[in-house]
């Protein structure tokens, strides 16, 4: 599936290779998506959400593994028992202009029992069906912003204010020098 954006292939790019984003075209097919990790951006951020469609509504656990700005990036998912199912996201921009940004996904996906692929089988319309629906949405946010702010997520219960910092956990001021323990003699 592809579709072509009007903006410049970089910003086509950081928008999706941000995990902490996807929601804002995704939210129709991919439901209770929440990060895995503080880090949203690049090779090694993750990502669970759950997969609602007919005969596969079940929980999935993405994956960058790729990340070759601004051409490439390769997402693994894992889903079903134990995760035991494996797919595989592959986008691919392609500069056709300035300010014009071909977007390419490919998708592929390797069940793992044959009980497993019937449930694919009965699914894989729907998904395609949403897939290109949210190339769709992500081609409107570049050519038609919405009006109001756009859907983003963190990872549960994480507070980046609350969070801890170097040192204060110990109550002791980073910028004073700690007092000398060793002792002179006595």
């Amino acid at each position: 599936m592809h579709t072509s954006i009007s903006a410049p292939r970089e910003e086509v790019f950081d928008f999706v290779a941000d995990l902490a984003g996807r929601p804002a075209y995704t939210d129709h097919y991919l439901k209770d998506y929440r990060l895995a990790n503080p880090d949203p951006y690049g090779e090694g951020a993750t990502a669970r959400f759950r997969i609602e469609a007919p005969l596969a509504k079940e929980y999935a656990e993405l994956a960058v593994v790729e990340f070759d700005r601004p051409r490439r990036i390769v997402e693994e998912v894992r889903y079903g028992r134990r995760g035991r199912n494996r797919s595989a996201a592959v986008y691919e921009f392609v500069r056709e202009g300035p300010r014009l940004t071909r977007v390419e996904l490919t998708t592929f996906s390797e069940p793992a029992t044959r009980i497993d692929r019937v449930k694919e089988l009965g699914a894989a319309g729907s998904i395609r069906r949403n897939t290109k629906t949210s190339l769709e949405r992500l081609r409107m946010i570049f050519e038609d912003p919405p009006k109001r702010p756009l859907r983003r997520v963190t990872v549960a219960g994480y507070e980046s204010a609350k969070s801890a910092r170097f040192g204060a956990h110990t109550g002791a001021d980073p910028s004073r020098p700690r007092a000398s323990r060793a002792k002179g003699p006595a």
